[in-house]
């Protein structure tokens, strides 16, 4: 987010002056110095990524209509267990040719957007909800408590009960 080379400082992002403000105090001011400003602003110290803040909206803008209509089919049942030589069968395409097509059109696999498919519903529950993070994940479609946090973390950058901590509501 924050880029310091041979005295220029750039940063990236809404609202990411603060965190080059603070960067800038930091270097010149001190540790100490940076975590009074951060506390006085209410700014987040040491941010240091930002995928937390991405939405996955599933890179729509290509040609390909097949693609296009089995992103929608993975949205809609992200919660049932979905089986890549199911989906390219329903959309009569070879497995080998839909991973390559989903590739070029999406830029994911198509494992990586089932991931990222059920990771944005898994956030969007744990942001608003009561739900353990058990509930969540299998309403998410996993089994496996590990995975499923494994796979958050590396989406997002924090581990499911952190996420909650930070933007649930209610929590």
């Amino acid at each position: 987010m924050i880029t310091d080379q041979q005295g220029l400082y750039s940063s990236g992002g809404s609202n990411a002056y603060w965190n080059l403000l603070i960067h800038i105090v930091e270097k010149y001011a001190g540790r100490e110095m940076a975590i009074l400003t951060a506390k006085y602003f209410v700014v987040d110290l040491d941010r240091n990524i930002q995928s937390t803040f991405i939405i996955f909206n599933g890179l729509k803008d290509h040609e390909d209509e097949a693609i296009k209509n089995a992103q929608e089919y993975i949205e809609l049942h992200y919660k049932e267990k979905l089986v890549v030589d199911k989906i390219a069968d329903k959309f009569s395409i070879t497995r080998r040719t839909f991973e390559r097509r989903f590739k070029a059109a999406t830029r994911y696999t198509v494992a990586e957007y089932i991931q990222r498919v059920k990771i944005e519903a898994a956030k969007k529950q744990l942001e608003s909800g009561r739900k353990s993070v058990e509930e969540i994940m299998q309403d998410v479609g996993y089994i496996d408590i590990q995975t499923f946090r494994d796979v958050f973390r590396r989406i997002t950058g924090m581990t499911p009960v952190e996420y909650t901590k930070k933007y649930n509501q209610k929590g």
